[in-house]
């Protein structure tokens, strides 16, 4: 299955625009806090441990693309700052609501970045 996802995404990747690229990892940040509250709720520290790092990893490329110092970079920047350190808490003590929380406000934006498009 990972193999799969991994040959999907890297297709996505290719020859993406940025605003498509911002919209995939959006796609790859919720997808991952999901399968950290399933993996939670199962009990399988493993695969948490995956997903909240693949949900860093989804973060930091968003972080990274940030551009700029208007007010609309610098509430970016707090938002993926926040963002991050929710997901680090919840490595360290997992808090299934924060992370339900989190996975909900990052569908909507990507909800609303594919409405703008």
């Amino acid at each position: 299955m990972e193999a799969y996802r991994r040959v999907d995404f890297d297709a996505r990747i290719s020859g993406a625009r940025p605003a498509e690229l911002v919209h995939l990892c959006y796609e790859h940040l919720v997808a991952a806090l999901g399968t950290a509250i399933h993996a939670d709720r199962s009990g399988d520290n493993g695969l948490k441990s995956r997903s909240l790092t693949r949900a860093l990893t989804a973060i930091t490329a968003l972080h990274l693309g940030v551009t700029g110092d208007s007010g609309v970079a610098a509430a970016l920047n707090q938002l993926y700052d926040a963002a991050r350190r929710t997901v680090l808490d919840s490595a360290i003590a997992f808090d299934p609501a924060a992370m339900e929380a989190l996975r909900a406000d990052f569908a909507e934006i990507g909800q609303a970045l594919l409405a703008h498009r």
